[in-house]
């Protein structure tokens, strides 16, 4: 018999305040349940942002098993197609995450945000291994929650799971994008989204909350249906990082080739960068701002042992930037593509020294019924458009948009000041 409760008692502790309504729902989940095997990084791997990644097995170790369940952080459960729960120990899988068990404490803020009510009906998006689920129903009953989650294992799991320690709510196994199984007070994600699926909105009531990252950020948008079928808010002085959404399987995907030349070629255009090299992906306000302005870029950074750092920035289009540095010095940067995305990123943080701050945490929001979403905060305008087509030229520091069917983010900045 595992013995949890004073870990969960000790987890609920560290995120939820002595008075929060939280506190007690945390503290009666036992979170190990729903992880019984995760994935621990091993190393780095081949392919941008991956890993090779190693089992943890929960019952073959279970004071581990209790450590990790029970403290505050992500834990990994699919690698690629490879879920934890069906793997062998002599399984190494080398690739990104597809799949975790969010940190307790991102699960409480994103529920938070949410303002639940004691009598509200409440979709989350996202039921993942089943843990969020069962917190909101520790806090509002379980009659109340409905939970839908794309990937089919996850949704049969997650429902027995939590009928194993008395919980009941609807899990059903649902294309997130599209119409939920009823509708609701308020909709939670735990899957980041742009635009937001019009679906969702149908599905909200009147007054009703919309909780979601957005993809491609550490983003967290909040808003209120409108009575035009939108929703109004803000982005949240606040942040985490989340998986996407299911992808589409007709969007674009970023070629192999793309990869090989970002790492080996000369590229179109090789010249200084005007800052120091940057783990884009762990820079979250940066992150932020580029996947504002240029969605669907993925990263990878590296160190060597004499201290050079490299980072690439790929995008579905073509496009691609590897820049290479050492300590505080200018990058050699090497670009090619429709787009120069390092140029992009040095656009940003040039603003970022003029201004003092990066606008994306803390903007108005409003989501039209289509889903798009605008974001403003002073003279700055971002917008997140709906329908798949032809992107418009980004204004800003993006020299050209490319063709294609990708959607481009819109932003405007004041005009340029004296540096």
């Amino acid at each position: 018999m595992v013995k949890w409760k004073s870990a969960a008692d000790r987890l609920a502790g560290e995120v939820t305040h002595p008075i929060s309504r939280w506190r007690p729902a945390v503290g009666a989940v036992p979170r190990h349940l729903f992880v019984p095997r995760w994935w621990e990084r091993a190393g780095p791997g081949a392919g941008f942002g991956a890993s090779t990644w190693k089992l943890c097995d929960g019952p073959a170790e279970p004071d581990a098993w209790i450590r990790a369940a029970y403290a505050d952080r992500a834990l990994v459960t699919r690698v690629g197609l490879l879920h934890a729960d069906h793997a062998t120990p002599d399984d190494q899988p080398a690739g990104v995450p597809t799949s975790s068990a969010i940190a307790p404490g991102l699960v409480v803020r994103m529920l938070r945000h949410a303002r639940l009510t004691d009598d509200a009906d409440v979709l989350e998006v996202g039921a993942g291994t089943g843990y969020c689920a069962a917190v909101l129903c520790e806090r509002v009953g379980y009659r109340q929650v409905t939970t839908i989650e794309a990937d089919p294992y996850l949704a049969k799991a997650a429902s027995e799971r939590l009928a194993g320690i008395g919980l009941h709510p609807r899990v059903a196994h649902a294309d997130v994008s599209g119409p939920p199984p009823g509708n609701y007070d308020r909709i939670a994600s735990m899957l980041g989204v742009s635009p937001v699926p019009a679906s969702w909105l149908a599905a909200l009531r009147p007054q009703g909350r919309l909780v979601t990252p957005i993809a491609g950020t550490m983003l967290i948008l909040t808003a209120d249906k409108t009575p035009d079928g939108g929703a109004a808010g803000r982005t949240e002085w606040d942040r985490g990082a989340f998986m996407p959404a299911e992808a589409d399987p007709g969007a674009p995907q970023i070629p192999a080739a793309v990869f090989g030349a970002a790492r080996e070629a000369d590229g179109e255009q090789v010249g200084p960068g005007r800052y120091p090299v940057i783990d884009v992906a762990r820079s979250w306000d940066l992150c932020s701002a580029l996947g504002l302005l240029v969605p669907g870029v993925q990263h990878d950074f590296a160190v060597t042992a004499d201290g050079r750092r490299t980072a690439w920035t790929v995008h579905p289009d073509g496009s691609w930037a590897r820049a290479t540095g050492t300590g505080d010095a200018p990058p050699i940067v090497h670009q090619s593509g429709p787009r120069r995305l390092w140029d992009i990123l040095d656009g940003i943080r040039l603003d970022w020294l003029r201004n003092g701050s990066l606008p994306g945490y803390g903007a108005r929001a409003t989501v039209a019924p289509d889903g798009s979403i605008c974001l403003r905060h002073g003279h700055w305008r971002a917008t997140l458009p709906a329908a798949v087509g032809p992107p418009p030229p980004a204004a800003g520091h993006a020299e050209q948009a490319a063709p294609g069917v990708i959607p481009q983010a819109i932003v405007t900045r004041p005009g340029p000041q004296a540096s």
